[in-house]
């Protein structure tokens, strides 16, 4: 069967919403420098409970674009990385990121004109 993002049962479809979801983006931007333990990117991802980057990461590592390597330590240690097919999208989503960051101004100003109105 071939994809269809349009199709409403498309396993593609999915794929768009995870990596479209906006604590997914942030995580696989914050891990693109590297492993990170739990409460790095917690810290780093401002706004985020625990229960949606709890549910974020497992979204994340069942799509296959995380690992988590938990280590038996005194306190427990678990580190979070991108795989192969995780590092595959921070071309699209830096791109994103740029796109976002340099028509911020242009964003707020159409938000503005259309909230006077």
């Amino acid at each position: 069967m071939e994809a269809d993002l349009y199709a409403r049962d498309c396993g593609s479809r999915q794929v768009l919403d995870r990596i479209g979801d906006r604590w997914s983006v942030l995580v696989v931007l914050t891990l693109a420098s590297g492993t990170k333990r739990y409460g790095e990117l917690a810290q780093r991802i401002e706004g985020v409970s625990q229960k949606m980057l709890t549910q974020t990461l497992r979204g994340l590592e069942r799509d296959g674009l995380v690992t988590r390597a938990a280590h038996a330590t005194v306190p427990p240690r678990v580190d979070y990385a991108l795989t192969a097919l995780g590092r595959s999208l921070l071309d699209l989503l830096s791109g994103l990121e740029s796109w976002a960051t340099t028509h911020l101004g242009e964003v707020e100003a159409a938000r503005a004109r259309y909230d006077t109105r």
